[in-house]
């Protein structure tokens, strides 16, 4: 660790103050849009906080995976997006700027609002999955799968229900992680509906550690090793452990609980991930940002160590 390497001496604006982006294997990326946000807005700004939380890592190794990501890790910094466009248009630009990430680095993007995973899933789908659907694992406390946001076509309470829609996603493959938040039937059991796997809130309480080992069985099982997406809603978490978001939902799951799933499922053939909807001006004491500069850290360092591994 060098000199003045702490997390209070904030001399880089990149993830972990990794190198810029240039042939490392490994990229970070930006995506500060919240357009469509239903609650609270200000997930733009999630990008820099977790960036700024991610200096706290220091040095980067693992504690469990014994790797550091940071000489395979370049950040891109942000994505330039009309921000004030209608939402393809927008959306238009994420797919187009991820794809040419996705070309040349295994990626992770931090937003933003959960609509940009829809664009995310179609340059994933077309770089890795060679027309197949794609596997996913989405962890939240919304099943985003209404089939229109309040009235309008599209929102970030839609693109789960957009995405089997499309053949983004093979329904089968879909596993949903710590829903819990009100809604119709219909909406709620929409992926199990669809042939996929919903582990809710509920089924998790009082589940950590060796107490999550049948779940985590159960998704490699079902997903095996199919090319896989991985989406992080920071509300997935309780507000307790996560504050700073614009739709948070009381009994949700703890930050232990989430890296445990991680930490175990890093041998899956995973093929990007996004961790969405941390906004800043509701996060007391940084907890939120913490947590998902955390989450995204051990992903990346599990991929590294898989690497290694060959």
């Amino acid at each position: 660790m060098a000199m003045g390497q702490f997390a209070y001496a904030n001399n880089s604006n990149r993830f972990m103050a990794c190198e810029p982006l240039a042939d490392q294997p490994f990229a970070v990326a930006g995506v500060p849009f919240d357009g469509v946000v239903t609650n609270r807005p200000g997930a733009r700004f999630g990008p820099q906080a977790i960036r700024a939380a991610s200096l706290m890592l220091c040095d980067g190794t693992h504690p469990h995976f014994d790797v550091s990501p940071l000489d395979q890790l370049g950040d891109a910094l942000d994505m330039r997006l009309p921000n004030a466009s209608p939402l393809p248009e927008v959306r238009r630009h994420i797919e187009q700027q991820a794809a040419a990430l996705m070309a040349r680095h295994h990626c992770v993007f931090i937003g933003g609002d959960h609509s940009i995973t829809l664009p995310l899933l179609r340059a994933a789908q077309a770089q890795y999955s060679q027309g197949e659907p794609l596997a996913l694992v989405h962890f939240d406390a919304h099943c985003d799968t209404w089939e229109d946001h309040f009235g309008e076509p599209s929102g970030h309470g839609t693109w789960t229900y957009e995405a089997l829609r499309d053949g983004l996603a093979s329904p089968a493959h879909t596993v949903q992680i710590g829903i819990r938040s009100s809604g119709v039937r219909a909406a709620r059991e929409y992926v199990a509906d669809q042939g996929g796997q919903i582990f809710t809130a509920r089924q998790l309480r009082g589940k950590d550690g060796d107490g999550l080992a049948g779940m985590v069985a159960a998704i490699r099982e079902r997903i095996g090793q199919r090319p896989c997406y991985l989406t992080l809603d920071i509300d997935c978490l309780d507000p307790a452990f996560a504050p700073g978001t614009g739709t948070p939902e009381p009994g949700g799951m703890s930050s232990s609980q989430v890296l445990t799933f991680i930490e175990e499922l890093a041998d899956l053939n995973w093929v990007g991930m996004d961790c969405v909807e941390v906004a800043p001006a509701y996060d007391h004491a940084e907890l939120t940002s913490n947590a998902a500069a955390t989450f995204v850290w051990t992903y990346l360092c599990g991929q590294v160590a898989k690497r290694q591994r060959g």
